[in-house]
């Protein structure tokens, strides 16, 4: 009996660690995760990062995207410009950065400027303002 269960236990061992894998997962919750190295966040995320760390949110879309509605408090600095904004941004080195687009491509790619550039908390809101919007969370105009 105790060969049948040592035999279950080596025949089905990548089973077993992939369903251990997927339960872990289930229950940490992906809340972050790095693509192409920046520290991607979701909305629930962002929401704490800006309530608990007092995050700056850096909205690097073009005005007439940010015009249409910004997540509250948002910077407005369009990815063109960033490169302009930088000496300006510095005050915030220290502080927990969420870049935000309207699908996370382009604040990925602020978030790789930034991080270039010595900033160390810096994240991309992964999904962008139209994952914040479906998440129910609001926008201001």
């Amino acid at each position: 009996m105790e060969h049948k269960i040592l035999f279950f236990i080596e025949s089905q061992w990548p089973l077993l660690i992939g369903a251990v894998a997927l339960i872990v997962m289930i229950f940490k919750g992906p809340l972050t995760r790095k693509v192409a190295g920046i520290q991607e966040v979701d909305p629930v995320a962002a929401v704490q990062l800006i309530n608990h760390e007092d995050a700056v949110i850096i909205d690097v879309r073009e005005q007439n995207e940010w015009s249409r509605g910004h997540l509250p408090g948002a910077r407005h600095i369009p990815l063109g410009d960033l490169p302009k904004y930088m000496q300006d941004l510095e005050k915030h080195r220290g502080h927990h950065v969420i870049c935000q687009c309207a699908s996370g491509m382009r604040s990925a790619r602020a978030a790789a400027s930034l991080k270039k550039a010595g900033f160390d908390k810096i994240y991309s809101l992964k999904g962008g303002i139209s994952a914040w919007q479906s998440a129910g969370l609001p926008v201001e105009k």
